[in-house]
């Protein structure tokens, strides 16, 4: 018999609206509404000052290492933009801007990277998940999640965050084949900022997208410019729409730059070279949204201003209010509250010794002085 072609149901495309110059293809251009691109552009800007402002806070010894985003901002938040408040989002640990854009307070960020895990006191409500620090070990959650949703028989959607190095572990693969033999509504979505650490993304796949590792699940896949939030909603709203009909998950290939350090514990010049973060510089998302939104008549210079100076007192606030809480649990006895409706006894039985020593220690003190 004669070999013949097997017909696979997807292609990989690429997709870019906005080109780095800020030029539109306007034929492409996604329905937003004024609305929603005045929320995404303050949350752009919000989450890139609030990166450096965590940065500063950092470098001060005021909180510890975190992940940065500066760079991303057009990924995450596109990708976020078609949600609902009822849809899921489970994040890695570099989607801070679509933490915020989705409810989280920025004094929770701040007291999570300062090693309070009270932080999730401070979240009332919403259908996120919080930062999971594992490479990929946050995409199983979000497949079971999906599959849940699937068996009650709802409408919502559940959208995961990656990077290039997490289409390396197995959890990705697992995931991803769940996902497609089970038909669960769910949206992957890969920052593939071209590093994983210190090991470049050609260390991390030999193919020539990581967008058509959906093939091999038969799933759709696609590239898009991740520093493009036009291309980045347009490629998340089809995907959603497609989860929320019923018709299974897809994955987006978002290829953008991670202009800043891995995490704050990283030197990245002993790694790559300036001249290539220069380079990516010019493609900045935040830059491009702008003069899209000035070319529309939807922003100006004045107000670009105006809400800088309401973004640099609205994170002041938030710092403030953090560190006061820092304060308040500062007691060691707060770490056997709330793992438990109701406190096992041998914890509570520690909790007595702890508060016991913890008292005596305090007389020691006061005597000495």
């Amino acid at each position: 018999m004669p070999r013949s072609k097997i017909d696979l149901p997807f292609d990989v495309e690429y997709l870019s609206i906005l080109d780095e110059r800020g030029e539109l293809d306007k034929k492409l251009e996604p329905e937003i509404p004024q609305d929603l691109l005045h929320q995404l552009h303050r949350a752009m800007l919000l989450g890139r000052r609030f990166d450096e402002r965590l940065l500063s806070l950092q470098r001060q010894g005021r909180i510890g290492t975190f992940g940065p985003i500066t760079g991303q901002e057009a990924s995450q938040l596109g990708a976020v933009g078609p949600l609902f408040p009822s849809d899921w989002m489970v994040p890695s640990f570099r989607e801070t801007a679509a933490q915020i854009y989705r409810g989280v307070p920025m004094e929770s960020i701040i007291l999570t990277y300062g090693g309070y895990n009270e932080a999730a006191l401070l979240i009332e409500k919403g259908h996120d998940l919080p930062v999971a620090i594992p490479v990929s070990s946050q995409i199983p959650h979000a497949v079971g999640l999906a599959w849940g949703i699937k068996y009650r028989k709802k409408d919502d959607v559940v959208m995961t965050f990656f990077g290039d190095g997490g289409t390396s572990q197995g959890d990705f693969h697992e995931s991803m084949n769940f996902a497609s033999v089970y038909q669960v509504p769910l949206v992957f979505v890969c920052q593939n900022n071209q590093w994983a650490i210190s090991v470049p993304r050609s260390r991390q796949s030999h193919s020539k997208t990581l967008a058509q590792k959906a093939l091999a699940y038969d799933m759709p896949g696609i590239q898009v410019d991740g520093n493009d939030l036009l291309a980045v909603y347009a490629a998340a709203k089809e995907a959603v729409d497609r989860a929320r009909s019923g018709q299974g998950p897809s994955m987006i290939e978002c290829v953008t730059y991670r202009l800043m350090m891995h995490t704050t514990a990283d030197d990245p010049k002993r790694y790559r070279k300036e001249e290539e973060v220069e380079q990516w510089k010019k493609r900045d998302p935040l830059i491009r949204f702008q003069k899209y939104l000035k070319d529309k008549g939807l922003l100006t210079d004045q107000k670009v201003e105006e809400l800088e100076s309401e973004i640099k007192s609205e994170i002041q606030a938030a710092v403030e209010l953090a560190e006061e809480l820092m304060k308040k649990y500062s007691d060691p006895l707060q770490m056997f509250e709330h793992a438990y409706a109701e406190m096992p006894p041998y914890l509570k039985q520690q909790r007595g010794q702890l508060e016991k020593e913890l008292a005596e220690g305090r007389g020691k003190e006061e005597d000495h002085d």
